[in-house]
């Protein structure tokens, strides 16, 4: 199983994105357990501390956070990235979801 997190402001806007993402994980890997769920940041650290997660992609409003949190949880083996601000604009789950899984060097 693999499991992404995306992280912004409020959590709200990339929902909709999740829900893209999670579209596009099962026409492309029917056979695979990818789970893909949004949150503010202030709740990254609980998340990270009750579940597996393998990447955490950031909304571009919070990229300033990228650093910070790059020093924090890939010590933990936790991938972390910005999310594409031309994707997230254009809800592109497809693109996010590929981004996500390269870097975690996979793509079934």
């Amino acid at each position: 199983m693999i499991t992404i997190m995306l992280a912004c402001n409020a959590g709200m806007s990339t929902s909709m994105l999740v829900n893209k993402m999670i579209n596009a994980a099962k026409t492309k890997f029917p056979d695979k357990e990818i789970m893909i769920f949004a949150v503010p940041t202030a709740s990254v650290d609980k998340e990270v501390d009750d579940k597996q997660i393998d990447v955490i992609l950031l909304g571009p409003q919070v990229k300033f956070l990228l650093n910070e949190f790059r020093e924090k949880y890939e010590a933990k083996g936790i991938k972390v990235d910005v999310i594409n601000m031309q994707d997230y604009g254009l809800m592109k789950g497809d693109n996010v979801l590929s981004s996500a899984l390269e870097l975690l060097g996979t793509s079934f």
